[in-house]
């Protein structure tokens, strides 16, 4: 790989980032690094800010939000562009997919109309080339027959097939940072897998930097290299994957882990824990609302306590 290539392929680091909406802090000074070629993940339940974390990576926070520290990207902080700087460097270096295809996509507009205005008007390439180019990012995507879907509306589509498309279009500029905001929830449990597949095989690849926002540990589990745990604002815990998986120190973290289904396929080994007292999840939550799917009675209980009451 060039020296030049090394350079725009350096990634992106929050530092002390804070986000104020309407006298709230939303965000309270979090430090996170993204690194080409790496999956990073980002967890917590619902209101945790993780989303507000990658608006604001973005520049796709509400009007009036207050923000201080720094998102680096290339040697700029990208919190002190302007709204055209911004606009310029969304969709061809920072590109996000989110939860709902369908809220990213024009109801009116052909794939192929959709997917070659964006790359016109990022790199003011010819209608050929782009259509050439829309086709290639299809097939790389696993959109079958791309020549046909390219003349298809957004309604001709499944929601697998269309939040492929939605990432297509957010990858066809070649950007260097891919954010994607539970790209799978939406999605039927039978074509998930499908699509975390092809965000792993991108991220390696193209050698994205991708951030991966889900309250779900399991998917966590099958592709982060690292993850980063944020409750109220706060990241409480981050490291590799299978440290923070297999030994969480944060009480959040435990619950957050334990309240996985015991056939989680992608758990990787028993949880340890050096806590032996029963907890509940609205326990370590506070006055939070519990974790998703998880009743506020769920028990915790650390794996030494478990394995007492089996020898019982």
């Amino acid at each position: 790989m060039s020296a030049q290539l090394q350079h725009d392929r350096a990634g992106l680091t929050i530092h002390e980032l804070r986000v104020q909406i309407n006298g709230r802090e939303i965000i309270k000074g979090i430090n996170l690094r993204l690194q080409p070629g790496q999956i990073t993940g980002l967890a917590g339940e619902s209101g945790s800010g993780k989303s507000m974390t990658g608006l604001a990576m973005c520049g796709l926070l509400p009007e009036g939000s207050e923000t201080s520290g720094e998102i680096l990207f290339q040697g700029k902080n990208l919190l002190l562009n302007s709204e055209k700087e911004q606009n310029k460097l969304r969709g061809s270096h920072l590109a996000m997919v989110f939860q709902d295809p369908t809220a990213s996509l024009h109801p009116m507009l052909s794939i192929g109309r959709q997917l070659t205005d964006h790359l016109r008007v990022h790199t003011g390439c010819s209608k050929k080339a782009a259509w050439q180019k829309a086709i290639k990012t299809l097939e790389l995507v696993q959109v079958p027959e791309p020549e046909i879907a390219m003349k298809k509306y957004p309604h001709q589509f499944s929601g697998g097939q269309l939040q492929r498309i939605a990432i297509a279009v957010a990858i066809i500029c070649d950007p260097e940072i891919l954010i994607a905001d539970e790209p799978t929830t939406a999605l039927d449990v039978t074509v998930q897998a499908g699509v975390l597949r092809l965000l792993r095989r991108l991220c390696d690849e193209l050698d994205l930097a991708v951030l991966l926002i889900t309250h779900d540990l399991g998917v966590m589990s099958s592709l982060a290299e690292r993850i980063s745990v944020m409750r109220e604002g706060v990241i409480v815990e981050e490291g590799e994957r299978f440290e923070v998986l297999r030994r969480p120190q944060h009480p959040y973290t435990r619950a957050l882990v334990q309240a996985l289904p015991n056939h989680e396929p992608f758990l990787p080994g028993a949880v340890e824990s050096t806590s032996t007292e029963v907890l509940t999840v609205q326990q370590l939550s506070g006055s939070q609302p519990a974790v998703a799917g998880v009743s506020p009675a769920a028990p915790v209980v650390a794996a030494k306590q478990q394995k007492e009451g089996e020898n019982d």
